[in-house]
């Protein structure tokens, strides 16, 4: 498998992350912020292992789902990068709508700049707090790229719930997750080489502890069992992996 960057990948916004490179007193919690967002592009495609490989086969598998006169939704859209890569894939004639929501009115901003060159087909993006609940209908595609680990566990079952019956007949929901190793051992190794991964990447291990610390109380991980329980139980009756590198996965799952 190569990490070399797909031409629909090299559309990219923002600065280089340095966000957590100046060594802090306090850490403070996570956020999605306009210090987030103007690097946020830059931070994904360094901290996310086969981060464009990731976008491309969700972009095919979300074009192979779309169906005329439907929308396909990007719930916790960012900056818009999945619609960019599925807009790829879409035949120019089909008849769908990107919708995209997020929590953060700058990634939106940047979003509104990025998908006004990038997409022929229409687009409408929505501030919304999945946490509080959203809205989606007559969807033949919805989208949770890296955003379920960050909405609360208490709200997870809600959220997959409204995904599901917002969705067509022929529908489908394509989650990609950072997840935990089946046992300690396991979870162990795969940090680990995770966090070479991001040496690699040019990340210190200064802003590896930083950013973990940052993160510690935002993003809660599930293992990859419990996200498929997750996806059955509210309803769905297929599940398949189509992306596994250590402690990250794709999941795609039908009515």
């Amino acid at each position: 498998m190569s990490q070399d960057k797909p031409s629909f990948m090299k559309l990219k916004a923002g600065k280089e992350d340095r966000l957590f490179a100046d060594s802090r007193e306090r850490v403070n919690d996570f956020n999605f912020g306009h210090d987030t967002a103007v690097v946020f592009d830059d931070m994904l495609e360094r901290s996310v292992p086969f981060y464009a490989e990731i976008q491309r086969q969700t972009a095919e598998l979300a074009a192979d789902f779309a169906e005329d006169d439907t929308s396909i939704y990007d719930l916790g859209c960012s900056t818009g990068t999945s619609f960019v890569a599925i807009e790829h894939f879409l035949r120019p004639e089909a008849r769908v709508k990107f919708v995209g929501i997020d929590s953060s009115k700058e990634m939106l901003e940047i979003a509104e700049q990025k998908l006004s060159s990038a997409l022929t087909h229409p687009f409408e993006l929505r501030h919304g707090d999945l946490d509080q609940g959203i809205e989606i209908e007559k969807a033949s595609v919805a989208l949770l790229v890296l955003t379920l680990q960050f909405v609360r566990p208490l709200n997870r079952e809600r959220l997959v719930r409204t995904l599901h019956e917002g969705l067509t007949d022929k529908g489908c929901l394509i989650l990609v997750e950072k997840v935990l190793g089946e046992n300690s051992t396991f979870n162990r190794l795969f940090i680990e080489h995770y966090y070479k991964f991001k040496r690699s990447n040019g990340y210190s291990d200064l802003e590896i502890a930083q950013k973990r610390e940052a993160l510690e109380n935002v993003l809660i991980p599930y293992r990859l069992e419990e996200n498929k329980e997750l996806l059955r139980g509210q309803g769905f009756k297929h599940v398949d992996v189509f992306f596994k590198w250590y402690n990250f996965c794709g999941l795609i799952a039908m009515k």
